[in-house]
């Protein structure tokens, strides 16, 4: 298939390369001339704007834009749909609120464009293990891309499968789901990050409980010299703790124990904020999500080896760099 890519930074340029590894063509375009001269290279269609972007898609056409939320990613979809013709699809890559997927699709269908929201999980590592998928649109619209979700995907690989599962749909099982209509798919990876912080806030404290148990004040006979890089090590085999956010976790500490290459001052990115705005809304209690979501904000006044260590597992997934302490 054909797709159009609207910005190559740390996801877009190797969902690109992804695709075309996979057979597919890819026009593509970013304001950074760099990426799409690299691009270019090896074997994308590199454009100047996008008018060229979409003059260079065979209808009906298919643009994935892959840019931060809010106003980078408004403006340039306000901008595609006074180009793209009835019959062309809008899909949002990024971490878009879901309130504003709703509002979009509603928007466009008047013009006859379609839109998709896909929520996408995978960081800089998407390129070798693929792209989990939370995808929300319509059902037809979804099922025409499908050959390009299939080829981001992760595919069933070598994880084992879920024990008594039932289902005609197998995509779950290869990395990628319709979760619903347009706004679906984003909410359901709102939630997967609201999570995230959770998990990765727990490893965080525990991992300073065992940095600190050396501490002068606990009596001398209590107080025990740990080696975080070989318990993050062990933890990864046969632990039922163990998880990629371990693995990155004990990449961090091998290159770096004392993590003297973080500040702490960890950042939040959005989707924290509004999973905690959606318990609100719908009145369930998240203890553990919204203290993690604080913890963040604590941390850019006074940190810990813990938020090094936070900052480090952001960095080891999405190449997310530190918030500049207030």
């Amino acid at each position: 298939m054909q797709l159009g890519i609207i910005g190559l930074g740390r996801m877009g340029g190797n969902i690109a390369r992804r695709l075309m590894l996979d057979g597919h063509q890819t026009v593509v375009y970013d304001r950074n001339t760099d990426f799409v001269s690299t691009l270019a290279k090896e074997g994308a269609s590199g454009v100047a704007d996008l008018s060229a972007l979409v003059a260079g898609l065979d209808k009906p056409r298919a643009v994935w834009v892959m840019l931060p939320a809010g106003a980078p990613t408004e403006d340039t979809i306000a901008e595609l749909s006074k180009l793209l013709d009835a019959g062309d699809v809008i899909i949002d890559g990024g971490n878009t609120f879901y309130k504003d997927d709703i509002r979009r699709g509603q928007e466009l269908a008047q013009k006859g464009i379609d839109y998709i929201d896909v929520g996408t999980s995978g960081g800089v590592w998407g390129l070798e293990r693929g792209y989990c998928m939370m995808i929300g649109g319509d059902a037809k619209v979804v099922e025409r891309l499908d050959p390009l979700f299939a080829s981001l995907a992760p595919g069933i690989g070598s994880i084992p499968r879920t024990r008594d599962r039932v289902s005609a749909d197998d995509r779950a099982e290869r990395g990628y789901i319709h979760a619903g209509p347009p706004g679906s798919g984003h909410f359901v990876k709102m939630i997967h990050n609201g999570i995230e912080y959770g998990m990765m806030q727990a490893f965080a404290e525990g991992f300073d409980i065992l940095k600190t148990k050396n501490s002068p004040s606990l009596p001398e006979d209590q107080r025990f010299d740990l080696n975080l890089g070989d318990i993050a090590e062990v933890w990864r085999r046969g632990s039922v703790v163990s998880s990629w956010l371990l693995d990155l976790t004990a990449d961090a500490l091998a290159s770096d124990p004392k993590l003297d290459g973080y500040s702490g001052a960890v950042a939040d990115s959005g989707e924290g904020r509004w999973t905690i705005e959606a318990a609100m809304e719908q009145a369930v209690p998240v203890p553990v999500l919204s203290n993690s979501l604080f913890a963040r904000f604590r941390s850019r006044q006074q940190s810990t080896y813990g938020d090094k260590l936070l900052s480090a597992m952001r960095f080891g997934f999405g190449g997310h760099v530190e918030t500049p302490k207030k």
